[in-house]
């Protein structure tokens, strides 16, 4: 059985070893290396290229956000979810803005962090519940709007990137638009194609860039 290969960077000793006490209950679930700030983060990745790097957002040198940007940038196969105690949506928009893969918020992650940790080493996107109530919001009202003329994407390929931006899984996302899995999919190969993109994660940073989720200064 293949292991998923975690990292925790966290400047909370205390924290990481919850984290690790949870993860090593879970047996396809290893924990191969702790950072206690993100300059030692930096170094662990390139040195095991884990399958997810599990890190604070408010860390010293460099923080949570600027380690997702590189490691997106130099180890793109490596996983990037957030840890954080702030529950603006703001701040898990930024985060995925950079690169990462997830934010799970710290009050939340005893019951969340094995179901986040899953999703993002599949390549998926994981929000915590909390943010994406509040980012729903401005899907509900970007949905109501018309589409611009200058638009590279069909209104039902925006339905779809909508939907994949929050999250929701292919079969719930072919149930909300009573269409079958086998067309969601198509749509989502003819998104990635259309848009140059590779990957969930891209998918979502494209829609901050177009403002379909807003993201505060």
């Amino acid at each position: 059985m293949r292991k998923i290969r975690v990292i925790l960077a966290d400047d909370h000793t205390f924290l990481r070893i919850g984290v690790r006490a949870v993860l090593s209950q879970i047996e396809d679930f290893e924990v191969i290396a702790e950072a206690c700030d993100g300059k030692e983060a930096m170094s662990l990745v390139e040195k095991h290229r884990p399958d997810v790097l599990l890190s604070d957002i408010a860390m010293p040198s460099p923080d949570g956000l600027e380690l997702a940007s590189w490691i997106a940038h130099e180890f793109p196969k490596t996983r990037v979810l957030i840890l954080s105690m702030h529950k603006e949506k703001e701040f898990a928009t930024r985060a995925v803005a950079n690169g990462a893969a997830g934010y799970l918020i710290k009050e939340g992650a005893s019951y969340e962090l094995e179901t986040a940790i899953r999703a993002v080493s599949r390549g998926e996107v994981y929000l915590s519940a909390t943010i994406t109530a509040h980012i729903v919001a401005d899907y509900v009202r970007l949905s109501e709007t018309q589409l611009s003329d200058s638009s590279p994407l069909t209104e039902r390929q925006h339905e779809v990137l909508l939907l994949i931006t929050e999250g929701m899984p292919t079969k719930l996302i072919a149930r909300r638009l009573d269409i079958s899995v086998k067309t969601v999919e198509t749509h989502r190969s003819q998104l990635m194609e259309r848009l140059g993109i590779r990957d969930v994660a891209g998918l979502v940073r494209y829609a901050i860039r177009m403002g379909y989720i807003a993201v505060e200064p």
